[in-house]
């Protein structure tokens, strides 16, 4: 269990620092705050996991067109 815990947090410290090799648009920026704020708004309102990956998906896709125009 733990060797499968510590290669999942590898895999994902491994993904996340991939995309640090440039600076990000703003639209990239754009959609990691909305995706987060989305989550976050999902989760309060809807409650449960459907709730918040439906928010963080909704924020995403907002935060990406806001993140464009700029």
């Amino acid at each position: 269990m733990i060797t499968k815990i510590l290669m999942t947090a590898a895999a994902a410290s491994l993904i996340a620092l991939t995309g640090c090799g440039t600076n990000p648009t703003n639209a990239q920026i754009g959609t990691g705050a909305g995706a987060v704020l989305g989550g976050v708004a999902g989760n309060a309102v809807f409650g449960g996991t459907l709730g918040t990956v439906g928010g963080a998906a909704a924020g995403a896709l907002i935060g990406n067109e806001v993140g464009k125009r700029n």
